[in-house]
């Protein structure tokens, strides 16, 4: 049941963000509170030392600090930051968390260039009979989601809490 948790619960999550984000523009909050109390809960038989749970305590706190001074700066959405403080716990502070953080910028790069490429181009698609969400082509923001867990999927089989978890296994 641990490595089920630990195998799937921030795959999924990050899964569940980037769908709602791209088909609504949004990002439910019980995404980020799943993370965080699944994590909390798993932690303990995680085989990871009380230091090291701090550490990706302490991973979180980083992120959140940078995202809220993003946010505040009307450069990042809310739910974004949410999501990925809530995944930085998952990574801990290391060089997966470092890998997260760079995709998620690349990923995030290429979203956006997407995104602005398809609102430009909206009348073909829509006359070729492509479906696309309204909330995508009318909304002035990028659904970051997507590269958020893009980033998160390629990045979390080297987290510290997978490694632990596949050593618990003997694998």
């Amino acid at each position: 049941m641990y490595a089920a948790t630990v195998f799937l619960v921030l795959p999924i999550c990050l899964a569940l963000a980037a769908l709602t984000d791209f088909l609504e523009m949004t990002i439910p909050n019980r995404i980020p509170v799943i993370l965080l109390l699944s994590f909390a809960v798993i932690a303990p038989f995680s085989g990871l030392t009380l230091i090291e749970i701090g550490w990706h305590l302490l991973a979180a706190l980083v992120v959140f600090a940078v995202c809220f001074g993003l946010f505040a700066m009307n450069v990042m959405g809310g739910g974004d930051a949410k999501l990925l403080t809530a995944s930085a716990v998952w990574f801990g502070f290391n060089t997966s968390l470092f890998e997260f953080l760079v995709f998620t910028g690349y990923f995030g790069g290429v979203l956006t260039v997407l995104v602005l490429l398809l609102r430009a181009n909206w009348a073909k698609f829509a006359t070729i009979g492509i479906p696309l969400p309204q909330t995508l082509m009318s909304a002035k923001k990028v659904p970051y989601a997507i590269a958020i867990g893009a980033a998160g999927l390629i990045s979390y089989p080297q987290a510290p809490l997978v490694i632990s978890t596949i050593k618990g296994l003997g694998l």
